[in-house]
């Protein structure tokens, strides 16, 4: 492969999960029982033989850096090349924050430039897939590409939720459209581009002193060069997915306990890696039953689960029935529970006889647009205190000591 840097954007707020990034940065949030999801962006670099890697990091990015340290589970921890935490810098007194994700690259043309590289790789750090970037980079020459978008296709209904790519027999882009209410295609952009990098260089430096942008690869620099230069769709057929909201992080998860997912963390040869704690094998009683499950080490079980996602170091106390539901890291559940569609965040610590997702739906009182199923989220180091009921579409925040049932579509 030509010379290649890849920026990853893992800056993101991810605002649509609710509580579960109050406290980290959307890249930090575990995924899978082993997983966070900035491992799948940085495990399809590594696999792809990429090895100069820039995170650029901004919303509460404790927990992400101190998870990517130098890199070493990717064998990133390298002396030339490797992986470089990229946060927001100035020179002036007062620092600012990355205004787009082109500002995110312009503001760390200098990194880039040290590797002197043909091409440049944006990536997203908090989408779900495996992709190999030869054959993304390799398309792109093949085109004589200035610029080449990641795209697949998108159920017509879907289509509003994504910028959308209108390509000629050729694959060129001739038209795109930010999230239309009336898509002329459903090929969705991917938020994955590879760029000639003496190309997009002069193009962010110029977006830089443009006032009216709001200085956005999608809604800024994709438009301003489609009718002039070279930029084509590469068509993407595999697994991707945004786990953006509530509803799909959860039923993401819940699809790995599928006899056959549709996304294989099995594969041994597209490893997905992961700086993870190290803990003992899990341990599983005579007296429980798991079925379609994940169990990660560390975890043991005297209870019931079943179609649930279960990370390192989660207990489950005698009697208890976790169903459906996805519990993160060193999760403590006493005994005679019910826990039933729920999303449980990190350290969360929750007594005897508490009953979670029970009883029937009621629209959120917090907020429609984020909380609108029957799933019920509890945020991370909260305590639920014994005996306690918490209905559908609850949210329990980060922090919190429950000590009151808490009805359907309430929150505390």
């Amino acid at each position: 492969m030509k010379n290649v840097v890849a920026l990853i954007l893992a800056g993101g707020q991810g605002t649509r999960l609710g509580v579960l990034t109050e406290k980290i940065a959307k890249p930090a949030v575990q995924f899978g029982g082993k997983y966070r999801l900035i491992d799948f962006t940085l495990s399809n670099c590594v696999n792809s033989g990429i090895y100069k890697i820039g995170v650029l990091t901004q919303y509460k990015p404790h927990l992400l850096n101190r998870h990517i340290g130098i890199g070493k589970p990717w064998d990133l921890d390298r002396k030339d090349g490797g992986v470089t935490i990229l946060q927001p810098y100035s020179t002036e007194e007062i620092g600012v924050w990355y205004k787009g994700t082109a500002d995110a690259v312009y503001s760390n043309i200098e990194f880039v430039d040290s590797y002197s590289p043909d091409y440049v790789l944006i990536l997203s750090g908090d989408h779900v897939y495996s992709m190999d970037y030869n054959e993304l980079v390799d398309y792109h020459r093949a085109k004589s590409a200035l610029a080449t978008v990641a795209c697949m296709e998108v159920p017509l209904s879907e289509a509003s939720r994504f910028g959308i790519m209108v390509t000629d027999l050729e694959n060129r882009i001739v038209e795109f459209q930010e999230k239309p209410k009336v898509p002329k295609s459903t090929l969705a952009s991917l938020g994955i581009y590879v760029f000639q990098w003496n190309f997009i260089r002069e193009i962010l430096i110029k977006d830089s002193k443009d006032k009216n942008s709001s200085h956005d690869f999608g809604k800024d620099i994709i438009p301003k060069i489609l009718e002039t230069e070279r930029i084509f769709a590469f068509p993407f057929e595999g697994y991707w997915k945004d786990v953006g909201t509530i509803y799909s992080y959860w039923e993401s998860n819940l699809e790995l306990t599928r006899p056959i997912p549709p996304f294989n963390i099995h594969d041994e040869n597209w490893r997905i890696y992961t700086h993870s704690e190290e803990m003992p094998p899990a341990y599983i009683s005579k007296d429980s039953k798991t079925k379609n499950s994940l169990i990660s080490e560390g975890c043991e079980i005297y209870g019931d689960v079943y179609n649930s996602v279960l990370a390192q170091g989660v207990e489950i106390g005698r009697g208890t029935v976790v169903k459906n539901s996805v519990i993160m890291s060193r999760v403590k559940i006493g005994d005679d529970c019910v826990i039933e569609n729920a999303i449980v965040a990190e350290n969360v610590f929750i007594g005897d006889g508490v009953k979670i997702g029970v009883g029937n739906f009621s629209e959120s009182k917090l907020n429609k647009k984020i909380y609108n199923s029957e799933i019920t989220v509890v945020g991370m180091d909260s305590v639920i205190e014994n005996k306690v009921q918490i209905g559908k579409n609850c949210v329990v925040g980060n922090d919190k000591i429950v000590n009151k049932d808490v009805p359907s579509g309430e929150y505390i």
